[in-house]
């Protein structure tokens, strides 16, 4: 796949972004490209496990997104089939000769933000921003594309030792995608595992070959329940569930750290209450809790839930806390560190780092991972410098896209070595 193929695919997923689980029009091009090389992907049941995941979009969110799909280029049959039984898509590509079974990670889903029109902002200005409410601001966008690009790339060359399987990942963002793929055995039989991110604030081909830091995570959704009461009429007969919540999200917020590693909290949204005048029945609050350490992770949960239950205690309200998503911590193996950072010495645009890339977020390729290694595996995570200049998950956002083809290229010669 040439260089412009590439860019004009990534901008077409840009342009039609679709954040979690709802990426029907994304994975419906990936299936068609895919069996456009010759491949038989894995869709459906074969590739994830809908009835897994918590908070999963409804019938009526998923059939808005499919016709959206449809009206915008993606066959009706790949966009029934993804609306029916979820977004995962699996394909694998085999080499000429035997050797280890690859599984690369790439992931589709956008962000729920509205990206900027600003002039300044390349999307705008050049025609493919997104203008409905959802954003590529995390690059996935371009992890979609080195993925097509690269099972186009060995197809045309099977040159290889062994497999790669292509783990086209819906909902990365919440950490909910890789535990319903694993649920469907995505990585069974895999011997090497390698997820890439583009971006990250780093100058345009600065490749890493691992990272370290990478933060454990537990998302949570917490319902608080009162009971709703005329505001001056009555209001000793209501129990406030929005003051409960914010109640809560204090205490939360206030909640001791840990001295043995880094950790981090964030209370992401607060909704709550019907009217001015009627004491709130209801509140819903969206959380997180991240570390270094899983360990410390799962603790400060656990602090968490006691903080919010204990503040339905106080006021009479019921809480109830469900865990939507998490991720772990990673630990990169050396093996295919070094060749990564090898194969980018020698690749012209590229450059490396010494060491491991620090992270600062969370990813669920960690899962992936981690069964990979539970199993006598390796596996890494690449990072290859995106000359982003406005943070991610920022309205701004963009990709210098000579990235794109630096981490192709990488992949490439990695899978071929």
């Amino acid at each position: 796949m040439h260089f412009d193929e590439l860019v004009a695919l990534r901008r077409d997923f840009h342009r039609y972004a679709e954040p979690a689980f709802l990426e029907i029009r994304t994975s419906s091009i990936v299936v068609s490209r895919l069996r456009e090389l010759g491949l038989e992907p894995l869709t459906g049941q074969e590739a994830m496990r809908a009835e897994t995941v918590v908070d999963y979009p409804t019938a009526e969110q998923r059939e808005l997104f499919g016709e959206r799909a449809v009206r915008t280029g993606a066959d009706a049959e790949d966009v029934a089939r993804a609306i029916e039984s979820g977004t995962a898509v699996i394909a694998e590509v085999r080499g000429n000769r035997p050797g280890p079974t690859w599984g690369l990670r790439f992931d589709m889903d956008a962000l729920p933000l509205a990206e900027s029109d600003s002039p300044e902002h390349a999307p705008a200005a050049n025609g493919f921003r997104c203008d409905y409410g959802a954003m590529h601001a995390c690059a996935h966008d371009g992890h979609t594309a080195i993925g097509l690009g690269l099972a186009g790339r060995l197809v045309a060359d099977n040159d290889f030792a062994g497999t790669a399987r292509f783990l086209f990942q819906p909902a990365e963002e919440g950490g909910r995608g890789a535990a319903s793929m694993l649920a469907a055995g995505a990585v069974e039989g895999v011997d090497r595992f390698v997820a890439v991110h583009l971006g990250l604030d780093e100058p345009v081909g600065q490749v890493s070959g691992g990272i370290q830091g990478l933060l454990a995570t537990t998302k949570m959704r917490a319902t608080f329940t009162g009971t709703a009461a005329h505001a001056a009429g009555a209001p000793e007969q209501g129990a406030n569930a929005l003051v409960t919540a914010a109640s809560a999200l204090l205490n939360v917020m206030a909640l001791p750290r840990y001295s043995t590693a880094d950790t981090r909290i964030n209370v992401g949204t607060l909704h709550g209450g019907d009217n001015v005048n009627i004491v709130p029945s209801w509140a819903r609050m969206t959380l997180e809790a991240r570390s270094t350490d899983s360990e410390v992770s799962a603790s400060l949960t656990e602090r968490i839930k006691a903080a919010l239950r204990g503040s339905g205690e106080m006021h009479g309200v019921a809480v109830d806390v469900v865990e939507t998503g998490g991720s772990a911590t990673m630990d990169c193996d050396a093996e295919l560190v070094d060749a990564i950072d090898a194969i980018a010495a020698e690749l012209p645009g590229a450059t490396t780092t010494e060491g491991f890339k620090q992270m600062g977020g969370s990813d669920d390729a960690s899962l992936f991972a981690r069964e990979v290694q539970r199993n006598g595996g390796i596996a890494t995570y690449m990072t290859v410098g995106g000359g982003n200049t406005a943070p991610h998950h920022n309205p701004l956002f963009d990709i210098d896209e000579r990235s794109i083809e630096i981490a192709l290229d990488t992949l490439e010669r990695l899978i071929r070595r």
